[in-house]
């Protein structure tokens, strides 16, 4: 008999309330570590895309979808760019969320964030649900091949796209050197998950400051990244006075990078950047800290 598909998810994890845990400390007593991702994509125009943002002519589905597949490549052509000079501007590093075909793809983009000093993680190989992926083993390998190839280093962060995961992915993961995960979005601080070959660091990610779910799925006003983003900052800045908290702000550049966008994300780094008590880091350098306060 089969096991039961998501048998594995609460086995991962123990149940503990923010409130009862060891005590966390960020430096100089912070009390929020916010953490761009920047996420970069190859959508392959031989295959439906990830996302459309105009419905296909009389409902029926076309390949080559060009208008969705434009959509998305003006992001790469445009957005990026404004993403390299707004987070630049402001001394800040990003996290380099990209697909391991990307490297070649778009060479000078990542060329762009190596030279930043981003910290690269896996994205998958192509934009594609891990649950479609008829490998995910050789997935895993290929992506962290190429990343490793174009920067020197293996990444050490994952983040799956769409944030899908098998049952199997969080042991794949963690026996390919994976150290942190991005795809598990229930907590404010890093957490340790089980797998069958070592522990792995969740760091906390974001379905809600996330510009997919506010302006492709909820289709919120241009200017609600800025919104939601500083209501959220006050909140864990408040909580944080307690125990630390992690902000995350996942970004794309064809939804945020856009002309009607991209200052209202200007405009909430220079409200976050306006407290004292807050580190801008790196998902690495997240990791870094938990593990000095957490062992492994």
């Amino acid at each position: 008999m089969t096991e039961l598909i998501g048998k594995s998810v609460r086995g991962r994890l123990p149940y503990t309330p923010i409130h009862r845990r060891p005590a966390l400390k960020l430096p100089n007593n912070a009390r929020v570590a916010v953490w761009t991702i920047v996420n970069v994509e190859n959508w392959s125009p031989t295959a439906a895309m990830p996302r459309a943002v105009l419905p296909p002519p009389m409902g029926q589905p076309l390949l080559p979808d060009v208008p969705n597949w434009a959509w998305h490549e003006y992001g790469m052509r445009v957005g990026y760019w404004r993403f390299i000079e707004t987070l630049g501007s402001r001394n800040l590093k990003a996290t380099f969320a990209l697909n391991g075909s990307v490297c070649e793809l778009y060479p000078e983009a990542c060329q762009a964030a190596r030279d930043a000093g981003w910290d690269f993680m896996g994205h998958g190989f192509v934009q594609k649900p891990m649950h479609r992926v008829e490998d995910q083993k050789a997935a895993i390998t290929d992506t962290i091949a190429a990343i490793k190839k174009f920067t020197g280093k293996p990444p050490r962060g994952w983040e799956s796209p769409g944030l899908t995961e098998t049952d199997e992915t969080l042991d794949f993961l963690a026996e390919a050197g994976i150290e942190y995960v991005a795809d598990w979005v229930l907590d404010e601080q890093p957490i340790t998950l089980k797998t069958r070959h070592r522990d792995i660091v969740s760091v906390p990610y974001t379905v809600e400051i996330n510009d997919v779910v506010i302006s492709a799925v909820q289709q919120q006003p241009s200017d609600e990244i800025l919104r939601r983003g500083r209501d959220h900052f006050d909140r864990l800045y408040l909580d944080g006075a307690k125990a630390p908290r992690v902000m995350a702000i996942s970004i794309h550049p064809y939804l945020t990078g856009v002309p009607h966008r991209i200052k209202y994300l200007e405009m909430l780094y220079d409200y976050i950047l306006g407290h004292e008590g807050v580190v801008m880091w790196t998902g690495a350098e997240i990791l870094d800290w938990y593990r000095s306060q957490v062992p492994a």
